[in-house]
């Protein structure tokens, strides 16, 4: 593809992102999947001008509303303008160089109007972060939500954000069903991917650069599965262990399933009851090719309300540990889909909020007499974690909240990278995807 095809390209993937609700690089996949004659180096330019610009969408968006005022986020001459910004404010391109790239060739996109040229002479110069901006702007966040990731992130809020737009390393855990994370790691260098132990998750890799790994032989026998060092840490603080009875209540596409079989197995199998629970029986059904690669094939599923009243048959007070990988926002996964954070609005974040409080209530009956209540939410907002948490217990006296400080040193032993009381990781910090966890124990019922 020349420079202006793999231009055109990144525009017409730009505009799927903003039509459709789908994360960036499954729309990069379908395109790609449409056009076999597109080469790796063709793939890599283009992925790296689509994420560049969402990246930077706010900013250029701020840059191009001077420019040309008259631009209408509802049209295709929007995101060409928004491609144009990052070529001459993100690259630095003069205005000539970047309007050579319009028109250039059959496959390239149409040449640049006059107005456009305009804007192209006006950008010319600009830093991309400008001090006029506001900081939801120069920080690539949501205005409304200013005041939740104060909050959350105090003094380091330009720090955090900064690390939640940038990109995200591709992290594997280990299945230690099928194998050790030495083995694996020597299984992958033989297939010529390189991959270093991650520091807080024991059973974590983290690869280097973002190769194919669905392809590699490791991947296809079950040895590895992509996950986040950050969910794998979720899934170690359940403490699920051999002969338990443990529950994924909200299971989605099984990944912490899986990590929680792997816990459990002793021999090669799972030793216990582990439960898969979801809202929908079709992501239950799509999680069997995962379970049979992983040789967790003996996981029981079991479709539920998310506001259920009464516990399914025979599980009321019968769970060791039940983990809620509650649905949320998203927002500790932003540097993964920076789309995402523009998606969100008010009203879908206080849903979100009134769905977590259904589910806790749900899940809480599941658990015994001394058993665990483990809730996460992969987002950084206060009112999805500790303000959630405050409210669940404020209600149910009979939980009680465990330091994470000690489950972390009781389940994988050493200090806790964060505070005594809940589990708080963000990519600045840590590395990891933002995550956050409370550990809650059910003790006797309150009289």
């Amino acid at each position: 593809m020349t420079p202006g095809a793999r231009l055109q390209a990144a525009i017409e993937v730009l505009d799927q992102a903003f039509a459709a609700p789908l994360p960036p690089d499954a729309i990069l996949d379908a395109y790609f999947r449409r056009r076999r004659y597109a080469g790796a180096g063709d793939r890599r330019a283009v992925r790296a001008r689509v994420f560049a610009v969402l990246r930077r969408r706010a900013r250029l968006t701020w840059h191009v509303a001077r420019a040309n005022p008259r631009a209408q986020q509802s049209t295709s001459s929007y995101t060409r303008l928004l491609a144009l910004a990052d070529l001459i404010v993100g690259d630095g391109l003069a205005a000539d160089e970047a309007a050579n790239l319009f028109g250039s060739s059959p496959h390239a996109p149409e040449a640049l109007s006059v107005d456009e040229h305009r804007a192209a002479v006006a950008l010319v110069g600009r830093p991309l972060d400008d001090p006029a901006m506001p900081d939801g702007v120069r920080l690539e966040y949501p205005q409304w939500l200013d005041k939740s990731l104060r909050t959350a992130f105090g003094g380091d809020l330009a720090r955090d954000m900064a690390a939640l737009n940038a990109p995200a390393p591709l992290d594997l855990r280990v299945n230690a069903l099928k194998t050790t994370r030495e083995d694996a790691q020597a299984a992958l260098a033989a297939e010529k991917i390189a991959a270093v132990p991650t520091p807080l998750a024991p059973s974590g890799l983290r690869v280097e650069g973002h190769p194919r790994v669905q392809n590699s032989r490791a991947f296809k026998q079950g040895l590895i599965e992509v996950q986040d060092e950050g969910s794998q840490l979720v899934a170690a603080l359940a403490d699920a262990r051999p002969g338990t009875t443990t529950i994924d209540y909200c299971a989605g596409a099984g990944g912490k399933t899986l990590a929680l079989a792997a816990a459990m197995g002793e021999g090669g199998r799972i030793r216990g009851r582990l439960i898969a629970c979801d809202s929908s029986a079709e992501r239950l059904e799509r999680m069997n090719e995962r379970l049979a690669r992983a040789g967790a094939e003996n996981v029981e599923r079991l479709v539920v309300a998310d506001d259920a009243i009464a516990p399914p048959a025979g599980l009321a007070n019968a769970a060791d540990r039940v983990l809620i990988d509650a649905p949320c926002s998203g927002s500790g996964a932003w540097r993964r889909d920076p789309l995402a954070k523009w998606r969100l609005d008010a009203a879908r974040l206080a849903e979100l909020v009134r769905l977590q409080q259904d589910i806790l209530r749900a899940a809480a009956a599941l658990v015994r007499p001394g058993g665990r209540l483990i809730y996460a939410t992969c987002s950084v907002l206060p009112e999805e974690n500790e303000t959630q948490v405050a409210s669940f217990l404020e209600h149910n006296r009979d939980f009680r909240a465990l330091p994470v400080a000690g489950v972390w040193e009781e389940t994988l032993g050493g200090q806790a990278p964060t505070g005594n009381q809940f589990l708080r990781l963000t990519p600045a910090r840590h590395g990891t995807d933002g995550f956050f966890v409370a550990v809650l124990e059910r003790g006797p019922s309150p009289r």
